[in-house]
């Protein structure tokens, strides 16, 4: 995997903008559960995800998570290295949900190649409009749906994510994940029991009537 790969720009950057970004890039790995970024305080730089799984999440006052979105193999992260753009300050926190492998090239390079390609900038807009779009998302999910409709949904995307019905998470990630507490996520997942929807067990969660659990999310 080159960097073609990610930026499909690529061939319209000159050479030397291209050496730059590939020699100031490192590889990094990142075990299950370590952080990657902290906030809007620091600029690691801008990571492209070779590996892994990567979830971007905030935290409110009180220490309440909510999950933005994830990151998968080529994606791209822009908001870890937010200090690129100016007037952009958004707190997100980044964590390997999965052993994860990126690329991390330096802000000050990244800008500096962006400021001089206009094929470049062009499509970094474009990935921070899509993540901010994917925020937005969010909002109109929290604001408009019920937490069943939410609950559900979650369900079906992490199933796909694994490739199986069986889920191995426990309630208070997935409150985490959704910005709620434990206790309500066990009371609505008690409730998807009693209706034959998921088994439950310790640590893990099996889907057992997906059309159901669709037509709640939908």
């Amino acid at each position: 995997m080159d960097f073609a790969d990610f930026f499909p720009v690529w061939d319209k950057l000159k050479e030397s903008e291209r050496e730059s970004l590939t020699a100031s890039a490192a590889n990094r790995r990142f075990p299950k559960g370590s952080v990657l970024h902290r906030g809007s305080s620091e600029c690691t730089g801008l990571m492209l995800i070779r590996s892994g799984q990567i979830r971007a999440y905030t935290t409110s006052a009180e220490g309440k998570e909510i999950t933005l979105y994830r990151l998968f193999e080529r994606d791209i992260c822009l908001f870890s290295a937010s200090c690129i753009m100016n007037s952009i300050q958004f707190d997100v926190t980044l964590a390997a949900e999965k052993d994860s492998e990126v690329t991390v090239i330096p802000s000050e390079v990244y800008k500096s190649v962006m400021n001089a390609s206009a094929p470049l900038a062009n499509f970094t807009s474009e990935v921070m409009a899509s993540r901010f779009s994917d925020v937005m998302w969010l909002v109109e999910q929290v604001m408009w749906k019920s937490f069943d409709e939410r609950l559900a949904a979650f369900l079906l995307e992490e199933a796909n994510i694994e490739g199986s019905d069986t889920i191995k998470i426990t309630h208070e990630v997935i409150g985490n994940h959704l910005g709620s507490p434990r206790e309500v996520v066990t009371r609505m997942l008690k409730y998807f029991a009693d209706e034959g929807i998921v088994k439950l067990a310790r640590g893990s969660i099996e889907i057992t009537d997906a059309e159901r659990l669709r037509a709640l999310a939908e």
